[in-house]
């Protein structure tokens, strides 16, 4: 077969001695990812796309979905847990050839993890506790973020959810018990099944599907763990096949690869989002914005220029000029985001939403913006010892005079400004929780996620059951 299958096969079936930075890091990013899926449920947009298919729908031992009453199967869960977990683009990050949001696999994890432990438990053997579910994470972390070193999907217009499909798909297999040639074919039907489009993601068609990409692609991954598991067959040359495989058909003959063996890597740098959300590579060009609020608040009108130098890749994705027509519209707009950054020295959710966006100075600030790349950034953002998501910003005024330009390189949440993010990122945390639960209960979330040895010896059907409310 081809050597990525058995290669990721490999890697799901054996590896469990992650770093205790990547253990760290992924309890970080279970309790963000759960903040994160607690907010989006004050969204109707995204409510409105959750629940059985059938309404009241109730199955028995299934899945439950944090911050609901519903219980569905892994599958249909998967798709709601994901897409509570991204529709404020809020999660974590990682950023390489190709860029998306490794804790996306989550929805397909969780979700077959409570319905495996379920299962378990009924049969009378031992459930699956936390530290199985961060080790599921950090390996679904691992083969999305290292297919995406080298692996650019989004250079032929293909979306970056492909790799969420490919790693829930492997490590949803392994958990619910395939052998290791159903692992294998589980991988292969999920790399021949490509991926959408990222149209959605760009002008003339932005809209609300990328924000809820990413649960569809989990729970296809889980899908395709399911009927691997059944015994379906598998593809063994999907990608080295001639004129057939996906190396012939997307990337002209070149070979897919593993940039570097799979281990931990990614769990130690993953990006966190920690004080607003924004699509990454404009993090911090809008701290900058927050910094100059003050000196700018009161000199809307004297503004003449905004200058931003920033990285190829934020010009590839984040560079909009004319209508925004809605909010996912407006969440990919750098312009619109330094913006609201200088106009409000914020950045919250409801700033996408209509009320804020009639706001007529915010498309004068951004007609006044100009964007360009500078090459530095570029070779910095690619550098695998660096990282960075450089931004700078400078602003100029009627009269001849300027702002001080302002540089940051590395974003709050990055590996480098990790324990300056931690104390915000648990804020961020208990804030999420406290939209829907009680002081009581935000107080023991905290303290189970400052305990790591309670945390991980805890059954996951627990752990899940303590997220859950009644119809």
């Amino acid at each position: 077969m081809d050597q990525i299958f058995s290669q990721i096969a490999d890697y799901v079936s054996t590896f469990d001695q992650p770093s205790e930075e990547a253990w760290h890091n992924a309890r970080l990013c279970l309790a963000d990812s759960l903040g994160c899926a607690i907010l989006a449920l004050q969204f109707p947009e995204c409510t409105k796309l959750l629940g059985p298919v059938i309404p009241k729908t109730l199955v028995p031992g299934g899945s439950r979905v944090p911050g609901t009453s519903y219980v569905l199967d892994p599958i249909r869960a998967a798709f709601n847990i994901g897409i509570m977990i991204r529709w404020l683009d809020f999660n974590d990050t990682w950023l390489a050839a190709e860029w998306g949001h490794p804790s996306d696999n989550l929805g397909g994890l969780l979700a077959v993890s409570d319905f495996v432990s379920q299962q378990r438990v009924s049969q009378g053997l031992s459930s699956l506790t936390v530290r199985e579910l961060l080790l599921a994470m950090i390996k679904a972390h691992e083969v999305q973020g290292i297919l995406a070193l080298n692996t650019s999907f989004n250079r032929i217009g293909f979306d970056h959810v492909i790799l969420v499909k490919i790693a829930t798909t492997a490590v949803a297999a392994h958990l619910l018990g395939a052998t290791y040639t159903q692992i294998c074919a589980a991988i292969s039907n999920a790399w021949i099944d490509a991926g959408p489009l990222r149209t959605y993601r760009h002008f003339p068609n932005t809209g609300s599907r990328k924000s809820w990409a990413a649960g569809d692609a989990t729970s296809r991954g889980v899908q395709f763990a399911w009927i691997a598991k059944q015994g379906e067959m598998g593809y063994p040359f999907g990608l080295t096949a001639p004129r057939w495989g996906v190396n012939d058909v997307l990337f002209k003959g070149q070979p897919v690869k593993l940039e570097r063996p799979l281990g931990f890597y990614v769990m130690e740098n993953v990006l966190f989002k920690i004080a607003f959300p924004a699509e990454f590579h404009a993090q911090t060009a809008v701290e900058c914005a927050f910094k100059l609020h003050p000196e700018v608040i009161n000199r809307l009108e004297e503004i003449e220029k905004i200058e931003i130098h920033t990285h190829e890749s934020a010009l590839r994705i984040i560079d909009k000029t004319g209508t925004l027509t809605n909010p996912a519209d407006r969440d990919h707009c750098l312009q619109y985001m330094v913006a609201v950054a200088l106009l409000h020295g914020k950045l919250v959710a409801e700033h996408y939403e209509e009320a804020t966006a009639q706001d007529p100075r915010l498309d004068i600030l951004r007609n006044k913006m100009h964007l360009s790349e500078h090459p530095a950034y570029t070779k910095d953002y690619l550098d695998p010892s660096k990282r960075s998501i450089a931004n700078d910003l400078t602003i100029y005024f009627k009269d001849g005079k300027k702002t001080s330009t302002l540089v940051i390189e590395y974003p709050l949440g990055h590996r480098k400004r990790r324990q300056e993010a931690l104390p915000l990122l648990f804020e961020k945390f208990q804030n999420n929780l406290a939209l829907l639960f009680t002081k009581e209960e935000v107080e023991t979330f905290v303290d189970l996620f400052h305990d790591p040895e309670t945390l991980d010896s805890l059954p996951v059907q627990e752990f899940v059951s303590m997220f859950c409310r009644p119809s």
